[in-house]
């Protein structure tokens, strides 16, 4: 059974170096903004274990004119917990959150590799592919909230 809940900036950390930073260290795992107030971490469990983590920050985005936007970072499912709805779910979830606050858009740096899931779940991209080192290719994507 999949349950999808508020999770502290700690409990984000293993899986993003998992799935996300494999090379790295963990303090690399540890984004600016964690503690925020603004910001929320969000995770999905399978038969209670941390399966999959996205986590919020509110950042603006300069391409974009929209007044309260959230930036979403560190998004991650385990790869044997692929294909379970836990992602999509996971952002579905978040949207609620971003929607009792008034959020006007969210955005994201998103891998090339994942941008069709992305594209899936109703946000578009915007730009061309960018580098981030060390980490590869990358797309600016978002989704606006005013239609949900």
């Amino acid at each position: 059974m999949l349950e999808i809940r508020n999770i502290h900036a700690e409990d984000t950390y293993r899986i993003r170096h998992q799935v996300l930073r494999p090379s790295q260290t963990i303090e690399d795992c540890k984004y600016n903004g964690d503690f925020d107030q603004d910001t929320f971490h969000v995770g999905a469990f399978v038969e209670g274990e941390l399966v999959s983590i996205a986590s919020f920050y509110k950042e603006s985005c300069p391409n974009f004119s929209e007044t309260l936007q959230y930036r979403l970072r560190g998004m991650a499912t385990m790869e044997y917990a692929r294909n379970q709805k836990a992602g999509s779910s996971l952002l579905r979830f978040a949207e609620r959150i971003l929607e009792k606050r008034k959020a006007d858009l969210w955005w994201c740096n998103a891998r090339v590799s994942v941008s069709d899931y992305y594209k899936k779940l109703g946000l578009y991209e915007y730009g061309d592919i960018f580098e981030i080192e060390p980490i590869g290719p990358h797309k600016l994507m978002f989704k606006r909230l005013n239609s949900l």
